[in-house]
């Protein structure tokens, strides 16, 4: 005879801790105690980043925010990774002004979402707690948008969060030229993550410091760790962070995390930046397949139809 159990138990997700690890039931609202990011970024859950225009706005403001952050040379064009790319969404922000992306994600569903979005970065399936097999000093700089805080948790009696985590640091800063910055941006569940974290980045060989926005806000502060790759430079310094003086004065400026549970618009995005097209208009469509030609995919020819809506018939 066979029993049946469960593919996941109620309370099985654990966090490196002083005092211990500790058990969360998969009843709790953060994503990373519910399931591995494998499994919790199922087909289901990644179908939400082609629809939900909240959380691509705010995928998008955060990737935007550490795009910045890197210090890029103007008007260059770079080789950045994107460390938990996901669907590609932040990989479009490095697109849009002009850099060469590659994306790896442990979520073999996401990458899928990635494909069918035609991204035009380049994707690995990887995890990034068993480092990054790129050559030496490929990079000339790295993102990270809401991943790495997953490395804190173990699913299984084997995975070690501060093994996994210097495992992650010592590949990223192997894989940057010397001088390139990464930008990781991550939610810690509490200081000792916090710390967790800071250290195993210290033990990979970095240099560079923690930048917190808008840190008197519940809901929009956001954690980014900005790190520096090879020797110290006397003239690095962190960015300033936003929404340190006037509270009042971030208000409509601050990316919510409320989206991190609600996920409840299902509209495609229509954001438009300078210099850019429209998402899903006649001249981004024309691009896409441009691109797709390019590649030696079967694309079909252009006609008066191209990029226009269909026309909503009600009966």
């Amino acid at each position: 005879k066979f029993r049946l159990v469960p593919r996941w138990p109620r309370a099985i997700r654990t966090t490196s801790s002083k005092a211990g690890p500790s058990v969360r039931m998969a009843s709790s609202r953060r994503p990373e105690e519910q399931a591995p990011p494998d499994i919790f970024y199922n087909e289901t859950e990644a179908s939400k980043y082609l629809h939900n225009s909240r959380m691509i706005e705010i995928q998008a403001a955060m990737a935007e925010r550490a795009l910045e952050m890197l210090c890029l040379p103007a008007e260059q064009p770079c080789l950045l990774l994107d460390v938990g790319c996901g669907t590609g969404l932040s990989g479009e922000t490095l697109e849009e002004e002009g850099h060469t992306w590659i994306g790896c994600d442990i979520s073999a569903d996401m990458l899928r979402v990635a494909k069918v979005r035609e991204v035009e970065g380049d994707l690995l399936h990887q995890d990034m707690g068993a480092g990054l097999p790129f050559r030496q000093g490929a990079f000339d700089g790295a993102i990270s948008i809401s991943a790495l805080q997953w490395l804190c948790y173990s699913d299984k009696t084997c995975d070690d969060p501060r093994k996994r985590l210097t495992a992650f640091f010592q590949s990223l800063y192997k894989v940057l030229r010397r001088g390139a910055r990464a930008v990781l941006q991550f939610y810690p569940k509490d200081a000792t993550q916090l710390q967790l974290i800071t250290a195993a980045a210290m033990r990979g060989g970095f240099g560079g410091g923690l930048v917190v926005d808008y840190p008197h806000s519940t809901k929009a502060k956001k954690y980014f760790l900005v790190l520096l790759a090879g020797p110290p430079d006397p003239s690095f310094s962190l960015p300033q962070a936003k929404g340190m003086n006037d509270a009042m004065s971030t208000a409509g400026t601050e990316v919510s995390n409320v989206a991190r549970q609600n996920h409840a618009r299902r509209h495609p995005p229509s954001r438009g930046k300078a210099g850019h097209a429209i998402v899903k208009s006649r001249e981004w469509v024309q691009r896409k397949k441009e691109t797709q030609r390019k590649r030696g995919s079967e694309v079909r020819p252009d006609s008066k139809y191209t990029g226009r809506r269909r026309s909503k018939v009600r009966f």
